[in-house]
């Protein structure tokens, strides 16, 4: 089971990878085995990453049988915020 900080840190390079990937366009997805061999996140701590960033409302997931999620995207709230912390970091 992953720590606190570990789920954070799983979160933040989850949106950070996926907006590299689609390069903030978000009729764009990633599939969540691609996201899973780039960051090595177990299986499971992604599923929970998804799970919540979904909740949040910054990415959309189309989910495969045993909560494995095969299509990740941005939503337009995610875009923003990743543009927000690319404007923050010059």
């Amino acid at each position: 089971m992953a720590t606190l900080r570990e789920r954070k840190t799983y979160r933040e390079q989850v949106l950070r990878a996926l907006y590299e990937a689609t390069e903030g366009n978000r009729l764009l997805g990633v599939t969540g085995a691609m996201i899973c061999s780039t960051l090595r996140v177990p299986e499971q701590d992604l599923a929970a990453a998804c799970t919540y960033l979904a909740g949040e409302g910054l990415i959309t997931v189309d989910w495969d049988p045993g909560n494995i999620p095969a299509m990740v995207m941005l939503t337009h709230q995610g875009i923003r915020l990743m543009e927000a912390e690319e404007e923050e970091r010059g």
